[in-house]
């Protein structure tokens, strides 16, 4: 599809920089939000109506956070392309809802690397939900929006203000390049970092 609705989101930030005012901005424009932990915690004191996690796919986050996001009722709702109707009617069936816009970005792991971390604590600063979620999106750009950084909202304000709500396929597109090149120099620092390090606990 060419312009995208923008009527249901999935929030989930490590830098909570202009969260606020871009969820703000989205609530403007009636989009329903989920979030996770921290992110939920924000937005919720910030008087924003929205969701967590847990309550969407009915079960808790575990293991300390390392698992919150990996479920069907979040990834289906990812990856589910809208132009097929097999997609829809499998949502349908199992009573999950798609996505519009995944706006997520990663755990600092620069931090680790400038801390000089033992190897089991650097791993803690390792996102596996958030570059899930990063890829599952822009992959499915042709029918859903990503914004994987903070620098990012203004543009897709921009967009939504300009088409109504909506984003277009060529900002969607160019999003999911970001996106990639994002992920890609996330797991290439932590590579590095990993096949450098002598500080094995």
């Amino acid at each position: 599809m060419d312009m995208l609705p923008i009527r249901r989101a999935i929030l989930s930030v490590t830098d909570k920089t202009d969260l606020v005012d871009f969820a703000h901005f989205l609530d403007g424009f009636s989009v329903e939000l989920i979030s996770t932990g921290g992110t939920y915690q924000v937005l919720a004191q910030a008087g924003l109506k929205v969701r967590p996690v847990s309550e969407l796919t009915g079960f808790p986050e575990i293991l300390d956070g390392r698992v919150k996001t990996l479920h069907p009722h979040i990834h289906a709702g990812i990856l589910a392309s809208k132009d097929n109707p097999r997609h829809m009617q499998t949502l349908q069936d199992r009573g999950l809802a798609p996505f519009d816009l995944v706006c997520v970005n990663l755990y600092n792991f620069s931090k680790a690397v400038r801390q000089g971390l033992a190897d089991t604590d650097a791993v803690e600063q390792i996102d596996i939900g958030g570059p899930t979620m990063l890829r599952a999106a822009a992959k499915n750009f042709y029918s859903i929006a990503v914004c994987p950084d903070p620098t990012l909202y203004s543009q897709v304000m921009q967009e939504m203000k300009k088409y109504n709500g909506s984003l277009t396929l060529a900002f969607r597109k160019r999003m999911a390049v970001t996106t990639f090149k994002a992920t890609a120099d996330y797991d290439s620092m932590i590579a590095k970092y990993l096949a450098g390090s002598d500080h094995i606990a």
